[in-house]
């Protein structure tokens, strides 16, 4: 996901693909607890997507 495409969404879509991104990185971290993760990268795509989400959340809120 690049940012230029989570800018152009709107706030209540950013809270909905936050709480999507939240409940996929539980479940990759419980899968990865139990040994079943075959897509390590996505670990890390995940957790980037969700930072990259809050910060430009809070862009727009302080900008606004």
């Amino acid at each position: 996901m690049k940012a230029t495409d989570v800018r152009a969404k709107t706030e209540d879509e950013l809270k909905t693909e936050l709480e999507t991104l939240k409940k996929e990185q539980f479940n990759l971290r419980f899968q990865r607890a139990t040994g079943q993760l075959e897509n390590t990268a996505r670990v890390r795509q995940v957790r980037r997507d969700i930072a990259r989400i809050q910060t430009i959340m809070r862009d727009k809120r302080v900008g606004a």
